[in-house]
């Protein structure tokens, strides 16, 4: 049976990681991604939902980070939805990449691979809760 729609929550712990790499995996085997395209797709996760958890929270309680994933005419349209501060990465400048390492400040690099991986991006701050919807075409997987 091929499930071509996800939805799961994620507490805002880093150890709910793992569910989020179980789930993907699942749909990318489901829908039959590339590799290349379930490993941009798991970065780009990764990266949104550690910073979430890791920046987003200015309390010690536990929160809910909500995941929608659909596939429809070749697009993966993924939906994250938290509670946090608000944080509107879509807007956040790339980093310089032409200043060596040593004296980059930390950070930049995971939003600035997810504006890469996906085709699109888009925030909206609804209520108390940040909205970011990806588009990624995979018509050719």
């Amino acid at each position: 049976m091929i499930e071509d729609n996800i939805e799961f929550k994620l507490k805002n712990r880093l150890s709910e990681l793992d569910t989020l790499y179980r789930n993907l995996e699942r749909l990318g085997d489901s829908l039959g991604l590339s590799k290349k395209n379930t490993l941009a797709i798991n970065l780009s996760l990764d990266e949104l939902i550690t910073n979430t958890i890791s920046y987003g929270y200015t309390d010690n309680l536990d929160h809910w980070i909500k995941v929608v994933i659909s596939h429809e005419d070749g697009l993966l349209i993924i939906c994250l939805e938290d509670d946090g501060i608000p944080f509107n990465s879509v807007v956040e400048p790339p980093p310089d990449l032409e200043i060596p390492v040593e004296k980059r400040s930390l950070g930049q690099l995971g939003i600035h691979f997810t504006k890469h991986f996906m085709d699109d991006l888009m925030y909206e701050r609804r209520g108390n809760k940040n909205s970011l919807t990806m588009i990624k075409r995979v018509q050719n997987d």
